[in-house]
């Protein structure tokens, strides 16, 4: 199979890690794999299986490998490996675990505050003490403005372990919480994990950063968030360097100047300072240039700021107790940072930094015995963290949010952060840093063709472009139009920040020329009707790296932010609202592993696997949040589900946890629900509601034509799970079940009544658009041109498409000149783009020569 890079080969040697998936049987776990470059020679590669097919065959495999620049491709086959010439070396002791990269030896601490204790390169120690920090800030629950104080904290390790250990990669994986300073006060709180990546041969270090809120809103408020390393920089004031990665190029100053009234490029030493290259001055002849140097000030503290996605400011002082003085202004920093003297330095960088403001990058000392280099994810220069709720009440009836019960808490939601560390035991050129740090704002990744991936069949039903069939033509540029579309708008809305970025907005409202993102359940999307599997089904059929930072930005987002991760609601996640933890709904189908796997198996991110296997057990979370209380008493049942989204959320999470595992538990939770339709005569169009026991995973027939409209079963990835499982299972019975619910959506008021002996008629199928994709597999299951004319009238229809086609921009003046669609909503853009995806791969042969397509004025916003 061959390989290539998401975007271009890196400048310099790295470390990469990445998934690949392998068609059903073709793999056995005992198969060897190799990688070969451009040149047909091997490269050492570190292999390890991901998921399995149920008959034992590897589904995913995950590789790491250190490459070299300049090979654009690759090619992965069976065969034998090439072995390393340098492997790893990890030592685990009681206390610490060492790791000797062969450029590098790090000390990672597995007690006490400082998750690095000391990285050495070379003979040089480059970096000590390296820990979390945080700024509580702790304000008068009653008073708006007063802030009682700022309480210092720093990190408190409580586990350290050994995720990984291979010849070419290692994974280390910290858990601890952070803990206030001061002596006197004892609180911990803010649960973090922290994983740092090794590779063989490298002097980087890739760090992977979750934090968790476990706060009080009304009072505990977050006013800084990072991490500090310690250097022991070395040399003289004036050979002692910050750089920061700007816009374009590289900012540089050094602790003093060699620019004085009489010297104004000291015969060019000036700008080879400025440079960053080393000075020697102890040369007689440099005595009088020597003499004004020294007196220059010395400045020791700088920062970058991002505090916005349009602006950072830089800023410098002498020390602590004098004033800032700016230095300059930019739009949009790279999020870098160098500090090194004449012993060498380190930089370090934070991936997504502009787009996740507010952050700063910050140098303290720079001239000291040991200078302290901090990386703040939260900016301690911005309005602190603020956890409360928008409203002091549900605005359900007006404003479209889920329930009057007021559950708008933070506690337990989470988000993640990539820091990159790179040690340099000569001060690197500025056109260096500027690689580094374009470099670590890549998604630095090998990936297949789209051919390859949609040959597998690995990551369920999509279809691959196609635009020789006029109307197929007509389609893809659509599909293209709304990837723009979103794209752009991420851009000229700002959605952008720390707890914003990745998410996208749910309704426009082209009277305001703005999305309603003041307004209940109509603001932040929060994986609503499934964006994500639109996103990531257009990056599998493309390979398009735009589409893939889209992807991640949103699993990155939607799977830390909208759920819970421990307390009350853990393993579910909350539904749309102004606020991303604010609607009183807490649901599985926010949280479904089939949102989030697709980034774990691509690029094999052990922070997403922890998220995959946190929801194995959501069905637990149904004990204490009954999804259907607002209908059904919870007295004869343990609880409640619907066919969907509930019961198919939960499908998805055992079917990622049998593959990634091999655990039939979970497989055989699968089968028992399906056993138990399959003997109801309306099989999967029972329900819609069950009882629910999730000890024994039963599904309780409570009876049919139930509360639970079947338009929630289709809109939230359940066609999508079900049509996955339908690939693996080998079920004949299961197919027919989903192509009769596809066949069913679409029949006549008096077929719907004949089926379902007089309970299911057309009230119960709301939004019919939804059902295109289920619709077109029952079409092709059943070799229907009748019912494939149906699905392609769902997507092509003026009157129920429910997307205005074709998606026609145009350029409005309001506040700013903007350029809209007026009628656009994400909840149809997801659905129809989704289904039409679909549609093109199982009924592609029975598109009409002419649709009515494209020429309607109207689009019906989706509601749940």
């Amino acid at each position: 199979m061959k390989l290539k890079w998401l975007k271009h080969s890196p400048k310099h040697s790295t470390g990469v890690s990445w998934g690949v998936p392998w068609e059903r049987g073709i793999l056995k776990r005992e198969d060897s794999l190799m990688l070969m470059n451009e040149d047909g020679q091997k490269e050492p590669i570190q292999t390890w299986p991901m998921a399995y097919w149920p008959d034992g065959s590897v589904k995913w495999t995950g590789h790491s490998a250190v490459l070299q620049p300049n090979d654009d491709s690759y090619e992965l086959t069976v065969g034998e490996n090439q072995s390393p010439n340098f492997s790893l070396k990890v030592i685990d002791s009681e206390n610490q675990i060492n790791v000797d990269t062969g450029e590098m030896q790090c000390i990672i601490n597995k007690k006490g505050t400082n998750f690095i204790e000391e990285i050495v390169s070379g003979s040089k120690i480059l970096g000590t003490k390296g820990r979390l920090i945080s700024i509580q800030e702790v304000r008068d629950a009653i008073s708006e403005v007063k802030t009682i104080k700022e309480i210092p904290m720093e990190s408190k390790i409580k586990h350290a372990e050994i995720e990984q250990n291979g010849s070419l990669r290692c994974v280390i994986k910290i858990e601890g919480e952070h803990k206030a300073i001061s002596t006197n006060n004892k609180r911990s709180w803010l649960p973090f994990h922290l994983r740092i990546y090794f590779y063989a041969e490298s002097s980087s270090i890739k760090m992977v950063h979750t934090f968790f809120y476990d706060g009080d809103p009304q009072t505990d408020f977050i006013k800084g968030l990072g991490m500090e390393f310690s250097l022991p920089l070395s040399g003289e004031a004036w050979n002692r360097h910050i750089r920061f990665a700007g816009d374009e190029g590289i900012y540089s100053e050094p602790a003093q100047l060699l620019l004085t009234r009489r010297h104004r490029n000291a015969n060019g030493l000036y700008e080879k300072q400025i440079n960053g290259e080393m000075i020697d001055l102890s040369d007689q002849q440099h005595q009088n240039l020597l003499d004004h140097v020294k007196q220059n000030a010395i400045w020791n503290d700088f920062k970058l700021t991002q505090d916005s996605a349009d602006h950072y400011r830089i800023a410098k002082r002498t020390k602590s107790g004098y004033s800032w003085v700016e230095s300059a202004h930019g739009t949009r920093a790279k999020g870098l940072i160098y500090a090194g003297g004449e012993n060498g330095g380190m930089g370090i960088g934070v991936k997504n930094f502009w787009q996740k403001f507010p952050s700063t990058l910050e140098l303290s000392g720079l001239n000291n015995a040991t200078s302290k280099l901090k990386v703040w994810f939260w900016s301690p220069d911005s309005e602190a963290m603020d956890f409360r709720h928008y409203s002091d009440e549900t605005h359900v009836v007006s404003a479209y949010e889920g329930f009057d019960e007021m559950r708008a808490t933070p506690n337990g939601i989470a988000n993640t952060s990539e820091v990159f560390l790179q040690c340099y035991t000569d001060a690197p050129s500025h056109e260096e840093l500027v690689e580094k740090a374009e470099d670590w704002q890549s998604s630095n990744l090998l990936v297949c063709e789209p051919t390859y991936y949609y040959e597998t069949k690995a990551l369920g039903i999509w279809s691959l472009p196609d635009k020789d069939h006029p109307v197929k033509a007509k389609i893809e540029g659509e599909l293209d139009k709304a990837i723009h579309f979103y794209k752009r708008e991420i851009d000229q809305r700002r959605w952008y920040g720390f707890w914003n970025y990745g998410d996208v907005m749910h309704t426009y409202d082209p009277i305001r020329h703005q999305w309603r993102y003041d307004l209940g359940g109509f603001a932040w999307q929060n994986t609503e009707l499934v964006p994500n599997i639109w996103l990531w089904y257009a990056f599998l059929r493309s390979g398009r790296e735009d589409i893939f930072k889209m992807a991640e930005a949103m699993t990155r987002h939607t799977s830390e932010v909208d759920v819970y991760h421990f307390g009350e609601y853990a393993g579910l996640g909350s539904r749309h609202n102004v606020v991303h933890w604010g609607c009183g709904c807490k649901e599985a189908r926010i949280s479904m592993a089939g949102l989030h796997k697709f980034y774990y198996f691509l690029t094999t991110d052990e922070r997403t696997r922890d998220l995959l296997t946190e929801v194995r057990d959501s069905d637990f979370a149904l004990l204490n949040l009954d999804p259907m209380r607002e209908f059904y008493p919870k007295d004869q049942y343990k609880t409640h589900v619907r066919i969907g989204p509930d019961w198919s959320a939960f499908c998805s999470n055992w079917l990622s946890e049998w593959e990634r595992t091999g655990n039939v538990i979970y497989r055989d939770k699968i089968l028992k629900g399906i056993e138990t339709l399959k003997k109801l005569p309306l099989r999967l169009l029972s329900g819609p509601t069950f009882g629910y026991n999730p000890h024994t995973s039963e599904l309780q027939h409570m009876g049919d034509g139930l509360a639970g409209g079947y338009h929630m079963i289709i809109a939230f990835g359940g066609p999508q799970a079900w049509m996955e499982l339908a690939q693996v299972l080998d079920d004949e019975e299961w197919e027919d079940m989903l192509a009769d619910f596809g066949e069913f959506y679409e029949l006549s008021q008096e077929e719907k009544l004949n089926r379902s002996n007089g309970i299911l008629n057309n009230k119960f199928f709301n939004n019919r658009m939804l059902a295109a994709g289920i619709v077109a597999y029952a079409a092709s299951k059943k070799k229907s041109s009748s019912i494939a004319e149906k699905a392609w009238n769902l997507l092509l229809h003026e009157e129920v498409t429910q997307m205005k086609l074709p998606i026609e921009e145009k350029e409005v003046r309001a506040w700013k000149n903007i350029i809209e669609v007026p009628c656009i909503g994400t909840n149809a853009a997801s659905q129809w783009c989704l289904n039409s995806i679909i549609a093109l791969e199982l009924i592609g042969e029975y598109l009409p020569s002419d649709p009515v397509l494209m020429k309607n004025d109207k689009m019906t916003i989706l509601n749940d």
